[in-house]
This record gives C-alpha cells, structure tokens and sequence, in this order.
C-alpha cells in the first residue's frame, strides 16, 4: 500500500434496511452522451434504466460548447486525426483505440443527423467545420455556435423517451453498486436514492457506467454541480480497475470575474482568431509554442499560469477583438449573451481568463468492448480510461467517445442477458454510527475543493502532494465513518475517495507528461512511459506496458452460450 494513502478509511457505511426493489436487464447510471447513446443501443435487445443523477439535461454533455471532432472533409484523413490525438496524448494513447474510435465517427455523426440534430451549415448547406486547439484541420462539428452539448443531449434525450424500452428516471442518485459477493464479483445492480420514493435496489443484468467526471472536486471548474465523481468511487469500491487518475485536463480559458461562476469560453474562439494576452497587452503564447493560442491545452494552461505568476494579478485576457463583434455575435450567441451581463463587449472589451479544471482524462480501465475488470460491469464516457486521451484530450475528442463508446457498451453488454438474474440479496451493515463529532459538511467538501486546485492542480510537488494526502486521511476519519441521508453526505464521501485516489497517482508519476507536471520531476521519464492501474485492496500501482494497457483480461460469463 501506498505510504500516502490508507484506502481502509475509504469505504462508506450504509444503515442495515430492506430496501424496495426494482428489476431491468441493463441499468445504465448516467444521462449524458454516453449513457444515452448506450441506452439507445442496448433497448435493441433488451429492457433499460436510465438514472440522472439531477435533471435529464444535467450534466456535462449539456453544459459542452465545444463540439464534436469528426473527419468529414476531403482535405482531412483518418490519420491525421489519430496524430493530432497522439500529439496531445503525451505518447500515452493507446494507438488502435484512437483509431478504432476516430473512425467510427462518421457513423455516429449520421445517426445524430438522423436523430434531426440541429448541426450548423454554412450557406451552401455543407457542414461548418471548425478548429480547436491540437487539431491541423478543421474537423469540429458545431451546433447553434457555442451550444453543442445542449443540442446533443436535447436530441438523445428526445429518441430516449420516444422508446419504449427505455425508463428514464430523474433526479436518481446512485449510491453504489452491489457486488455478489463482496468487491471484485459480478456487479448486479445499484442502489438509489430519489428524493420521493427514498432508498432503492436496481437489480440489472447488466450495468453501465455513464456518470462522467468529477470536476467538482476542484474549486476552479467548467463542470455541472452533479460532476463529483460519483462514479469513480462506486467502480473503485466494487473492486474495478481504475488508471490514469492523475490526468486532469485544466481548460485555459475559463470567464474569470468576481463572484461569478468560472464559465467556459470556448477553444473555437480562438480556433476563430482571438488571442491570448498579458496584463500588458502582449501575446505571450508565440514565445511558447509553434501553434501559439492552438496549442495543447495543457501548454496553454501552464503558460497562462506562469504569466499570472509573473506579474499581480489572477487572470490574463483573451482578446477578441480581431474577431469583430458582429462577427463574434453570430458564431457565439451564447457567450456573447454571457458577457453582456458583465457589461463586456467582445468586439470592443477584452474578457479576462484563466484556467479551470474541465475534463477527467483517467477512469475505469475498458477494453475495446467497454467491459471493465469487473463481470456485469461495462463503463463509457468520462468516467472511463479508454486510452483515447493518453495524458492529455485532445480538443472535441470527448463528445465523439462518449457517442462511439457508448453505443458499443449497450450493444456489447447483450453478452450478459441470457445468463440467470441476480438473486436478491439483503442489504447489510454492520457498521454502527460514529461516535466522532458532528461534521460539517459544507465545509469539508470546500476545503477538500481548495486543496486540490492549490497543490493537486495545474503544477504538483512531491512534498505537497504528501501534505494533502494527510489532509484527506483526517477528514476521512471523521468523514466516511458517517451515515448520512442526504446528496451532500454521500457526494463529499465520494469526491474524498477520487480526490485521494488522484493524489495518489499523481505522488507516483515521478515526472512530467501531458497535463500532469510536477515541478520537482519537470521532465518526461522514459521509463514511466506505461498506465499506473490502481484496484481496491492492492499495494501501489499496477503498470501496464502500452501494447497493453487498454485491453483488460476479459471476464468470462459461465450463464452465456
């Protein structure tokens, strides 16, 4: 076991109650693009629950302004798209799972047209394609400028309802999943809580993991309130493998005004020709990198941290000015509404930046079927480590994974609906109430959120990494020993769990690669060119050479022929 890092605080206590009991073939917990395009594909050979954790349209796929990266012009190629994705991936990408799903998003983007998805034309009627930062062509597909992910999920959640074998279910938080016969054996379903019908057991055949990141674990994020890596902590604590937690993707340009919330402003709008510039008005990023503002975001990140370091201040600014605003209105209605309540006009004002954390690149370790570690227990989107990214994603790569991964959980997990049902089972536990201090638990889930953005963020140490390892060990043991009824209970124990879990990765990845940069190992090593896989119950990481980190050792069901 680590040093750093006493997972047996990591385990939460549940009341030992006989819940009420519901029956599916494949419970899909998670209504973003992944869980929807996999409750789409899996209503073709069976029954489907589908859990939001908030409202059907909240999550990250609508909060997404960013759009869809697919080869769809003449002048692009399958190739270049898997190199600009291995680019960015720091030489950590899994080659033929970039490639098996960079090309499979042309199909996908057909159903979306199928689906009567609105996506923006020029005035010929052919596709407007844009550009974001690490791509060499323009290949992102764009809906209403800057409303992409609304637009994506307005049409998934309209084909979801229109099924019939689909059931959506809102506002249903996921508790955990339930294993057998303890972490590691077949995940036959989930408990719930909705704040009308309480407690609940899902009984599935099979589940599928869709619940995205866990952006709210930081201070400074793009994400929906509902990311707290909820799912990261049920797959850890069933026993699945989880790899690459210490990948974080720190968006460069995040809104940045006092008391108001760190509102993404899109990579396209540099992809469009705005510019990066200090407090004095020089662009800094032609001095960084050869493709300047569209460089990684990774690099644009710490670049932007550095000039803010350099000189007072919490922000540098994007200028949009050679844009035009007019011209700014109609590609980006939405954001320009945004800065209009701030009194800023991007034809005319500068709009002051920095970066936030925005997207979680490590997760559940999948194979090429979507399966995990664990039998019954398939994950997609977010929440997954496909080996797409490697160490840092690509711009616009995530909503393609989501729709391709998606669509090969809900159809790979038939594999699973011949076999015999779970057999009921009683909820236990033997875990009596704390006799530790009440909590306060606003204040808990703020300081956890501050430290990791200080130490845990954009540049890391060893011995601060130390430091907040010890942090959390405190507030777990008077944290995860707690039995609460509520959201707020439940999702500080689980952003404990993922914020140690990424601590720890990132304490063992002695060096610098993609987004993760220690600046006591500031080089990339050669010889930690692999994927540190961290499972519940081992000591430190297992590492996986590349040729094979992304295909898990497939989990045989005896029930199906």
């Amino acid at each position: 076991m680590h040093p750093i890092f006493d997972e047996r605080r990591y385990l939460i206590p549940f009341r030992a109650v006989l819940l009420p009991q519901i029956f599916t073939d494949v419970l899909v917990i998670g209504a973003g693009v992944a869980g929807l395009r996999a409750a789409q594909a899996a209503a073709e050979h069976s029954d489907v629950i589908v859990l939001a954790k908030g409202e059907l349209d909240e999550s990250n796929t609508s909060w997404a302004q960013g759009g869809i990266a697919v080869v769809h012009d003449d002048a692009d190629s399958f190739d270049e798209h898997v190199k600009n994705t291995l680019d960015a991936g720091a030489a950590l990408c899994d080659e033929p799972a970039v490639r098996r799903i960079v090309e499979a998003g042309p199909a996908r983007l057909k159903e979306l047209e199928q689906w009567r998805m609105h996506l923006d034309r020029d005035d010929k009627g052919a596709l407007r394609l844009g550009r974001e930062g690490g791509h060499t062509a323009h290949r992102i597909v764009h809906s209403h400028g800057d409303a992409t992910g609304m637009a994506l999920s307005k049409a998934l959640i309209g084909v979801a309802q229109q099924n019939e074998r689909i059931r959506l279910f809102d506002r249903c938080f996921a508790l955990d999943l339930i294993t057998e016969a303890g972490p590691g054996s077949r995940v036959v379903g989930a408990i719930t809580h909705h704040p009308k019908y309480g407690l609940q057991v899902i009984w599935a055949k099979a589940t599928i993991l869709a619940s995205g990141g866990c952006g709210r674990v930081y201070r400074e994020t793009t994400n929906s309130p509902i990311a707290t890596g909820d799912g990261h902590a049920m797959a850890y604590r069933a026993g699945a493998k989880l790899a690459d937690m210490e990948f974080q993707q720190f968006h460069p340009t995040t809104l940045y005004i006092a008391g108001a919330s760190r509102a993404l402003i899109t990579e396209a709008v540099r992809g469009e020709g705005a510019h990066l510039v200090n407090r004095h008005g020089q662009r800094f990023m032609l001095d960084v990198h050869e493709l300047a503002e569209l460089a990684p975001r990774d690099v644009v990140s710490r670049a932007i941290l550095g000039q803010i370091e350099q000189a007072p201040g919490a922000n540098v600014y994007l200028d949009a000015r050679p844009i035009g605003g007019e011209r700014f209105a109609d590609r980006f209605p939405g954001i320009t509404k945004l800065l209009a309540q701030f009194e800023l006009e991007p034809g005319r004002d500068l709009i002051p930046v920095r970066p936030a954390m925005h997207y979680m690149i490590g997760g559940v370790l999948v194979d090429e079927h979507a399966r995990s570690s664990v039998e019954g227990l398939y994950a997609c989107g977010e929440v997954t480590c496909t080996g797409l990214h490697g160490a840092n994603r690509l711009a616009s790569n995530s909503l393609l994974e989501g729709l391709v991964c998606g669509e090969v959980a809900g159809r790979v997990c038939a594999e699973m609906i011949d076999g015999a049902p779970a057999a009921p089972l009683k909820i236990v536990s033997d875990i009596r109430p704390s006799d530790r201090s009440r909590l306060d638990v606003p204040d808990v889930h703020s300081s956890l959120r501050s430290v990791m953005w200080r130490h845990v963020g954009i540049s890391r140490s060893g011995e601060r990494l130390t430091e907040v390892a010890e942090m959390f060990d405190f507030w777990a043991r008077y944290s995860l020993d707690k039995i609460f009824d509520d959201r707020d209970g439940w999702e500080v124990q689980n952003a404990l769990l993922v914020g140690a879990l990424i601590t720890r990765a990132a304490a063992w990845r002695t060096e610098s690669r993609g987004t993760h940069h220690r600046e006591d190992h500031p080089a990339p090593d050669p010889g930690m060119r692999g994927r540190g896989v961290w499972r519940a119950g081992e000591e430190g990481a297992e590492v996986r050479e590349l040729d094979a980190i992304a295909v898990p050792e497939k989990i045989p069901n005896p029930n199906h022929q």
